[in-house]
């Protein structure tokens, strides 16, 4: 799985938190990131946890932090997820590292057989999927797949641009996805 990474870079380091805005906030104050675009109750199409369908309701903030993207995300419903695999009683921290990949399939199959099962696998748009992969008892995280879709390289792209020129004004920003 090492070398896999080696030919993929990281491009969003992601945390969960109980509250996206004021974890933005103390990134923007503390390490200078941003502007932060918040999209709340991201709507899914489809949504399968741990081979099952599930329920997701969840809002993430996105901002550039120098090369990478970081992302702060909430749940906003109970029960089983991800997010509460890593943190079942309400903790935060970092969740997982994210990577672009150009057959999302092929590389699910490919953490699979190395022993990281499909924890999640969700579609904003139909076609448009995201996959966390359960590295957590090797990396303490799960590495979440996505393929480059003009939707997902739209969204890097804004976050990205916004914070060329951002100098700690409008921190925070609303958008939607879906």
């Amino acid at each position: 799985m090492t070398a896999h990474f080696a030919r993929q870079p990281v491009r969003q380091i992601a945390y969960f938190v109980p509250d996206i805005e004021a974890a933005a906030m103390a990134h923007v104050r503390t390490f200078g990131s941003g502007p932060y675009y918040i999209a709340e109750h991201i709507p899914l199409s489809l949504c399968r946890y741990r081979g099952q369908p599930a329920e997701l309701d969840h809002s993430s903030a996105y901002g550039q932090w120098g090369e990478v993207m970081v992302e702060f995300v909430q749940q906003n419903n109970p029960g089983p997820s991800v997010f509460h695999d890593i943190y079942p009683d309400g903790g935060q921290g970092m969740h997982h590292v994210a990577l672009i990949v150009d057959d999302m399939q092929a590389e699910m199959a490919r953490f699979e057989a190395a022993g990281h099962a499909t924890a999640l696998y969700a579609e904003v748009q139909p076609g448009a999927g995201f996959a966390m992969m359960d590295c957590v008892a090797t990396l303490g995280h799960f590495v979440e797949l996505y393929e480059p879709t003009p939707i997902l390289l739209g969204v890097y792209d804004l976050v990205r641009s916004a914070a060329q020129d951002f100098d700690g004004r409008d921190p925070i920003r609303s958008f939607t996805l879906g």
